[in-house]
């Protein structure tokens, strides 16, 4: 016999969020990525122009990965008190110091080059970790709560 209230209310701290979406993709399945992304992301809260700018990093990211990364890549994304976050990661030969440094909008005519600046503009923070075993980017979105920022 114990002394403990078999009725007290448990505690429960999770190792790792939850995942909202955890998929390996190629090109195949970039269309079929961005649909979930967009689903999950307006079922978290983030609603118009700060929902289709979430997207379209997230969109510019897995293209990235195909591209640029190996021809596949890993997709995780989850919510966080108050912020939404995308996680991308791929096997290419990594992204140079030069051209992470390089934080200018590229020029108008320029036909690539406009991922990783998009992504970094259109959220709220953007974390790249490259080296030659690859690539993961971190993008996050604070959520809102009709047109207040939720905390």
């Amino acid at each position: 016999m114990t002394n403990a209230d078999p009725h007290a209310p448990r505690t429960v701290v999770p190792i790792e969020p939850a995942l909202l979406i955890a998929k390996a993709f190629d090109q195949a399945q970039v269309t079929e990525i961005r649909h979930s992304v967009t689903s999950c992301a307006h079922a978290c809260g983030l609603i118009g122009q700060r929902l289709d700018d979430f997207v379209l990093a997230v969109n510019e990211l897995i293209t990235n990965a195909v591209r640029h990364g190996g021809g596949r890549g890993w997709l995780r994304l989850w919510q966080e008190p108050g912020t939404l976050v995308c996680e991308v990661a791929d096997h290419g030969h990594g992204i140079s110091a030069q051209r992470l440094g390089d934080r200018r909008r590229p020029a108008p005519d320029t036909a690539g080059g406009w991922g990783l600046w998009l992504a970094r503009e259109l959220t709220d923070a953007m974390e790249v970790a490259t080296g030659t075993a690859g690539t993961t980017v971190r993008i996050t979105s604070t959520l809102t709560i009709g047109n207040r920022t939720a905390h």
